[in-house]
């Protein structure tokens, strides 16, 4: 019997999905094709996969070509109602051929491959290969064989042996006894990059307030706005959150390199540090959003569990700027589209950095524009979305003797507000730990509230009367509370009270 089959995956969020490779061969004219609802890079692994083998070469001898034999080859990717895309079938494809072919001998079970095929019989590294190990092993594969070069990003996925691949020649002597390929095995520091943050927090003179407020938001993840003229300071604060954002959990961590790897983002084997993204503000709808033919993930996705900087708010495009409402409330981003649909995950904080009026001097003498103008500007930010924004921030001009070189630096003030998220984070995680869906403040919804915030009745009290008179939505009324919430955390307090409520207040109050 001229049939065969072996196991490989398509990387998808969050997790790829098992494919079986089958290969069956018949008499008749030459056919070489590939079933299953293959994209354009599937379809060219015909060409790709043939002259692998025939360059392949085990004792002497190269591998007979499916281009060569006067036989009807039908590779088929199950299950064929899902859309196959990318390289990554070229491994199992070709395996699966010369086993159907009787050239080579082995046994599949418990085995994944996956990788890209050059003419010579080498293997590209893939994207996704944390997502294929995650699947691999959630499925009950014992062993899973990629390039080289994805191996230690694999590794992440830890009981499952990883064997790193550099060519099919090596793969099929593997396979079959003649040599064996040792597993991967990633020291400690491969797997944790070292980073280094071009602004911090002791960088930026002045701007107390604004300090504050960026700690608080960084410690329990909340969405802030920071509005002030030209040059005062308001993108460095934003690049200052980078270096107070603690570092990921093993968990989130693995989340966050499968979405970067996926992406083709990834520039090391693991993100350990939250991810801080900074799009241009003439980005499009789908590079921020997620989209495209067939749906890709944005930014707000590549932000996940980290931070997404929009410098330039109003800038942006209104559909833009209206179309993070969802995100920002749900945490997750879904995109339909004819052809496919697609859950992305968007937990992220957003910082949003905007001048008041298009020239950015408005109240003072400066400002040249027309009312109208200045309206057209502010109107850019609908309500929806300033009511999803925690914290509304002004950053001042501040003087220029602040400025000079003679002037005292503080020094010490990252360490030590990084050692205060941290105090913070780790409250939250104790209080959150029957609940698997939180990490932080922000995640709470109305019901966690009601249990977990620990809202005194004096606090309670403030706040209504606050959100009467500054007519705050059942939204913002909630926000306020997760606010209070991490200012508590902050103070290392247990409940609540009111000194935490009424700072909270202050923030939600804006003038823009």
């Amino acid at each position: 019997m001229h049939f065969a089959r072996v196991f490989g995956a398509q990387p998808a969020l969050p997790k790829a999905h098992i494919v079986t490779v089958e290969t069956d061969m018949t008499k008749g004219l030459h056919a070489f094709v590939i079933v299953g609802l293959p994209d354009k890079s599937v379809t060219e692994a015909r060409d790709r996969i043939a002259s692998a083998i025939k360059n392949t070469e085990t004792d002497g001898e190269p591998f007979k070509s499916p281009k060569s034999m006067n036989k009807k080859i039908v590779v088929s990717l199950a299950p064929a109602e899902l859309k196959k895309e990318g390289a990554v079938f070229d491994v199992p494809a070709a395996l699966s051929y010369l086993l159907a072919s009787k050239q080579i001998k082995f046994e599949p079970r418990g085995k994944l491959f996956a990788g890209e095929l050059t003419l010579d019989g080498k293997l590209r590294p893939i994207r996704g290969a944390l997502s294929i190990a995650k699947a691999a092993k959630e499925e009950g594969f014992k062993e899973i064989y990629i390039p080289a070069e994805n191996a230690s990003e694999a590794s992440l996925v830890s009981e499952i042996a990883i064997f790193p691949i550099g060519d099919l020649a090596q793969l099929v002597r593997h396979l079959s006894g003649e040599s064996s390929i040792k597993k991967y095995t990633a020291g400690r520091s491969e797997n944790v990059p070292h980073v280094d943050f071009e602004t911090a927090i002791d960088d930026i003179r002045g701007q107390e307030s604004a300090k504050r407020a960026l700690e608080i938001a960084t410690a329990g993840r909340h969405n802030i706005a920071l509005y002030g003229p030209p040059g005062t300071g308001k993108t460095m604060l934003a690049r200052a959150a980078a270096a107070l954002l603690p570092e990921l959990s093993e968990d989130e961590a693995i989340e966050v390199t499968t979405i970067h790897s996926l992406a083709g983002t990834l520039s090391s084997a693991s993100i350990t540090h939250a991810p801080f993204r900074s799009p241009h503000h003439t980005s499009s709808y789908a590079a921020i959003i997620g989209g495209g033919t067939v749906p890709r993930p944005g930014e707000v996705t590549l932000a996940h569990r980290g931070v997404l900087f929009l410098d330039e708010f109003p800038e942006f495009h209104r559909d833009v700027v209206n179309a993070l409402r969802e995100p920002l409330e749900d945490k997750v981003v879904s995109v339909a589209r004819a052809k496919s649909s697609a859950v992305f995950p968007a937990n992220f904080m957003l910082i949003a950095a905007l001048n008041p009026c298009p020239c950015g001097f408005w109240g003072t003498e400066r400002c040249e524009c027309m009312p109208h103008l200045v309206e057209k500007y502010r109107r850019k930010i609908s309500g929806p979305i300033a009511d999803r924004i925690d914290m509304w921030i002004t950053v001042p001009e501040i003087p220029h003797e602040m400025l000079s070189s003679k002037a005292k630096r503080s020094l010490g003030e990252t360490r030590a507000a990084r050692e205060r998220i941290e105090k913070a984070r780790a409250a939250q995680n104790k209080r959150f730990s029957a609940v698997t869906t939180l990490t932080t403040n922000a995640d709470m919804r109305a019901k966690d509230i009601e249990k977990l915030a620990g809202l005194s009745d004096k606090a309670e009290a403030t706040l209504l009367e606050a959100a009467k008179r500054m007519k705050l939505s059942p939204r913002g009324y909630h926000r306020t509370i997760k606010l209070a919430r991490t200012i508590a955390d902050l103070a290392g307090d247990e409940g609540i009270e009111p000194p935490h409520m009424l700072e909270a207040l202050q923030y939600r109050a804006r003038e823009f």
